[in-house]
C-alpha cells in the first residue's frame, strides 16, 4: 500500500468513501455484509483512510461505518466527517447539536478529520455567518481535541475558493472533485494550483467521477487496453492522480469486492503515468471528447446572441450533463436565471456562422432544453 505523511502521520493514498456501499437493493439500504467484507478486506491490505458524511445513504452511512469500525482499535485508522450547510440552514439544528450526533452516530470521541461540506458559493454565506459561528465552534473542538485536523470540500469556482482561504488561515487540508476529466472541464486544474500555492494538500473526492473514467467509450478503451491489457481502465484515472505531488488522499467509492481489488492492486506501489502512458490517455481521451462532448472551444465567436445568453457556458454545461446525467447537472441548470436558459433561444441562426467548430448552436440549445424539461 502506497502511503504519504500527513504532519508526520502515514496515511494510505487510497482512502475509502462511504457514499456508494453495496446495497441490498437499487437505492435501497446497505448491505452490511458485504460492506463490511469489503472494509474488513482493505483494512487488512493496508488502507487506514475512511470518509463519511451526513446525507451519505440517506443519514444511514456513519451509523454503518462506526458499526463497521468499532471492532478495530481506535488509534489504527483515520475516520473524517462533515458538517452539512444545508441541515443547518434548515434552522432546526445547531452545529453543535449536529456534531454530537455525529460522534454518536460514528461511536467515536473525536474525529481525526472534520471538513465544512461542501464550501460553495451557495453555502459560504452560511458557514461564514459570524451569527451562527461554524467555524469559530469547530476550532474551539479542535481544541478541545475532538477534531484533530480541519479543512473542508468545495465544488466552488476557483475565484470562491481563493476567496476562502484569503479569509482564513485555519483549514489544513481540501477536497475536491479532482480527475484527469475535470483537470479543464470543472476547472479542477485551477483549484488544485489555488490550493498547492496556499501550502494545503488536496484530498480527491470523485477520481473516477462517479464510475463514469471507469470506461470512456469502445474506441477509448481499446486504446488504453491495448497500453496496458492486464489493467482496468479505472486504473489510468488512479495513476494520473498519483503523478500530482500535492495530492494526499484519493477517496474512492467501493461498491464491490473486484472494485476493491483492482483499487488495491493499482495503489500497491507508487506509479503514476509515464511520459508515453499520458501521451496513450491524451488520445483515448480526445477521443471522448469527440464522441461524447458538443465540440465547443470557448473561442466566444459567437458572443453577441440577441438574448444575451451566454452560449459557450451553456454548451459546457450540455456537455457535462451528457458526460454524468444526474442530479448535479438539473440542480446546475436551476441555478441559471430564466432569462439565460437555452430555451430562450429564438433559432436566429447567427451564432452558426460565427462559430469556428460549425456547431449547430441552436439545435444543441434546443437538445439541452428538451433535455433538463424530463
Amino acid at each position: 500500500m502506497e502511503y504519504k505523511l500527513f504532519q508526520g502521520k502515514p496515511i494510505s493514498r487510497l482512502g475509502m468513501g462511504n457514499m456508494r456501499l453495496p446495497t441490498t437493493e437499487p437505492k435501497g439500504p446497505i448491505d452490511k455484509v458485504k460492506a463490511q467484507a469489503i472494509i474488513d478486506h482493505i483494512i487488512d491490505q493496508g488502507v487506514n483512510y475512511f470518509d463519511t458524511a451526513w446525507f451519505y445513504h440517506d443519514g444511514q452511512s456513519e451509523t454503518f461505518l462506526g458499526e463497521a469500525l468499532s471492532k478495530y482499535p481506535r488509534d489504527s485508522y483515520y475516520l473524517a466527517d462533515k458538517m452539512p450547510s444545508s441541515v443547518l440552514q434548515a434552522g432546526e439544528i445547531t452545529p453543535q447539536e449536529l456534531f454530537e450526533t455525529q460522534l454518536k452516530k460514528c461511536r467515536t470521541e473525536y474525529f481525526d478529520f472534520y471538513l465544512l461540506h461542501n464550501v460553495s458559493e451557495a453555502s459560504v454565506d452560511l458557514f461564514t455567518d459570524e451569527k451562527l459561528g461554524v467555524i469559530p465552534y469547530l476550532l474551539e473542538e479542535k481544541k478541545a481535541g475532538r477534531i484533530r485536523h480541519l479543512g473542508f470540500s468545495s465544488h466552488s469556482t476557483p475565484a470562491t475558493l481563493k476567496k476562502f482561504l484569503d479569509k482564513y488561515d485555519c483549514f489544513e487540508f481540501v477536497q475536491i472533485q479532482l480527475n484527469y476529466l475535470d483537470w479543464k472541464l470543472q476547472d479542477a486544474k485551477a483549484q488544485y494550483d489555488i490550493i498547492t500555492e496556499y501550502g494545503a494538500p488536496v484530498w480527491v473526492m470523485e477520481p473516477c467521477r462517479g464510475g463514469r473514467l471507469a470506461s470512456l467509450t469502445p474506441e477509448a478503451d481499446k486504446i488504453l487496453k491495448a497500453a496496458r491489457p492486464d489493467k482496468s481502465i479505472a486504473s489510468w484515472a488512479f495513476r494520473w492522480l498519483q503523478g500530482l505531488d500535492n495530492v494526499q488522499v484519493i477517496l474512492s467509492g467501493m461498491t464491490q469486492m473486484d472494485q476493491a481489488e483492482d483499487n488495491l492492486d493499482t495503489f500497491s506501489t507508487h506509479q503514476p503515468l509515464s511520459a508515453e502512458e499520458q501521451k496513450t490517455l491524451e488520445e483515448a481521451l480526445d477521443i471522448l471528447h469527440k464522441q461524447v462532448f458538443v465540440p465547443c472551444t470557448k473561442c466566444h465567436y459567437c458572443d453577441g446572441c440577441p438574448k444575451g445568453l451566454d452560449i459557450p457556458k451553456l454548451l459546457h454545461m450540455y456537455n457535462a450533463y451528457r458526460l454524468s446525467p444526474g442530479p448535479g447537472a438539473h440542480f446546475a441548470y436551476a441555478k441559471l436565471e430564466e432569462d439565460q436558459r437555452p430555451d430562450r433561444c429564438i433559432h436566429c441562426g447567427r451564432c452558426i456562422s460565427k462559430c469556428t467548430q460549425h456547431i449547430d448552436i441552436p439545435a444543441e440549445l434546443r437538445s439541452y432544453a428538451g433535455a433538463m424539461a424530463e
